[in-house]
């Protein structure tokens, strides 16, 4: 028998947005079910197979002494990863199943019209209708079209690579973007030899040419190789790893891995959705098309997260879809992403690379005339932190508005660069002229204190 459930809000997918919308309005006492088609999802990407596993990776690889067995240090590594994971995804799974009003189902969703979901869970088929629907299925992992990829037995994809207990004595890594860039960094520091492919002629293509310059050198300096203009165009496997073949530079070239990373990207998870039968539109790309509200072509289904074809792992934004959102249903319905300006990103290399506004090159494009304060991170006098951390490497950039000594944008290639980035962003918010950040009192040692002597350090200045 088809049972029914009828929910003022419904929300498929656990991601970030999705529950902390939940959340608030089952506390508010609103009939609420959240549907996620896995339980190891629960809580969304970040917690299970994202940020969190692939950062308490990047922090135990730097802790492997040299008398260390990489193979049992890396396996205790995953171990202890897990651990952490299953306890935040009982801890996201209790949260919301307390809440009296709040049901979870663990199931598949397809939507039969704009109202209703058909949802298949392991026990049973159930009916559920609403009122308000938001998807939050987030992304999955996008596996190249290259002959030989998809059926290889040695391709895997982010969430396989962090589940294996088996670290790779070589591992290529297809993509050259901050997925493939901070597996790189991890697995090499496990003690993998890594291969990295990029199609570009550079790394890091957004960003400034000195930035993507440092960037690089300290990924080769940590021993991995970096294949740039590569063009991947086979993939065999044999009977003790697999040989990528790929074409640089007009000539045929191929390399023996055990392992390899499919880290081209992520596509929006809406496949099997039956969006159709939701009157819900999508671009070519899968991804939902959204207003500024997050409303779909259904005014009363929202979409949040990844789903949206945002770059991926966007955590912080998802929670920040879930007060737009919020403000819909609770609020005065005023908030709308056109509000979301100056936010940071973090590429976790180590040290980390954290970037705000606009790079050198944008922010003359856009018109302005621009002063460039920047210092090699080992120079930089008010940062003995670096030096008592161990981790001097990098570079700290700010491009600057020559004429109103407005902060455009920031490039911090540093240790605690994703902390002292969020600073930067908040004094760029509000209007925080450069000479005030240069000049503020900051607690020492600490990186914050860079400010001081990285702002004071004007490298260029356009002519007027």
């Amino acid at each position: 028998m088809n049972r029914s459930l009828h929910a003022d809000i419904l929300v498929i997918g656990f991601g970030k947005g999705g529950k902390t919308v939940a959340a608030k309005m089952g506390r508010l006492g609103k009939r609420v079910v959240l549907v996620e088609q896995s339980d190891r999802m629960y809580g969304g990407t970040c917690p299970n197979v994202g940020c969190v596993p692939t950062k308490g990776l990047v922090h135990r690889s730097h802790k492997r002494r040299p008398d260390d067995p990489a193979q049992d240090w890396y396996q205790e590594s995953v171990r202890e990863v897990q651990a952490i994971r299953e306890m935040m995804r009982r801890g996201n799974f209790d949260a919301l199943n307390s809440i009296e009003t709040v049901t979870v189902l663990t199931g598949r969703s397809t939507f039969t019209d704009p109202h209703s979901v058909s949802v298949m869970t392991a026990d049973e088929q159930l009916t559920v209708t609403a009122d308000t629907i938001l998807i939050n299925t987030g992304s999955e992992p996008a596996i190249p079209d290259i002959p030989g990829l998809a059926g290889s037995k040695r391709v895997l994809t982010s969430t396989d690579l962090i589940e294996t207990t088996i670290l790779p004595a070589r591992l290529a890594i297809l993509g050259g973007g901050y997925l493939g860039i901070e597996f790189a960094s991890i697995y090499r520091a496990f003690g993998s030899q890594v291969t990295m492919f990029v199609r570009a002629a550079r790394l890091l293509g957004r960003d400034d040419d000195d930035i993507a310059a440092v960037a690089e050198s300290i990924l080769a300096g940590d021993g991995i190789e970096i294949v740039t203009g590569a063009q991947v165009t086979q993939v065999r496997d044999g009977d003790s790893g697999a040989t990528v073949v790929y074409d640089k530079d007009g000539q045929q070239h191929s390399v023996e891995v055990d392992a390899i990373l499919a880290a081209a990207g992520r596509v929006p998870a809406t496949r099997d959705l039956g969006l159709d039968a939701a009157g819900v539109r999508t671009t070519e790309a899968g991804a939902i098309e959204v207003d500024e509200y997050l409303r779909t072509s259904q005014p009363h289904i929202y979409a949040l997260g990844d789903v949206k074809g945002e770059a991926a792992f966007t955590t912080y934004l998802s929670l920040d879809d879930s007060r737009i959102v919020l403000d819909q249903l609770t609020g005065e319905g005023r908030r709308t992403t056109t509000d979301r300006v100056v936010v940071p990103r973090t590429l976790f290399m180590t040290p980390p690379l954290a970037t705000v506004g606009m790079t050198e090159r944008e922010a003359r494009q856009a018109g302005h005339r621009v002063k460039i304060a920047s210092q090699p991170v080992a120079e930089i006098v008010a940062m003995p932190r670096a030096y008592a951390v161990e981790e001097t490497r990098g570079v700290m950039k700010f491009v600057i508005d020559a004429e109103t000594d407005e902060i455009l944008g920031a490039a911090l290639l540093s240790v605690d660069a994703q902390e002292i980035i969020n600073t930067v962003a908040l004094a760029m918010r509000h209007g925080i002229k450069a000479a005030e950040l240069r000049d503020a009192v900051y607690t020492h040692p600490s990186s914050t204190e860079a400010f001081n002597d990285v702002l004071a350090t004007i490298v260029r200045v356009d002519e007027s």
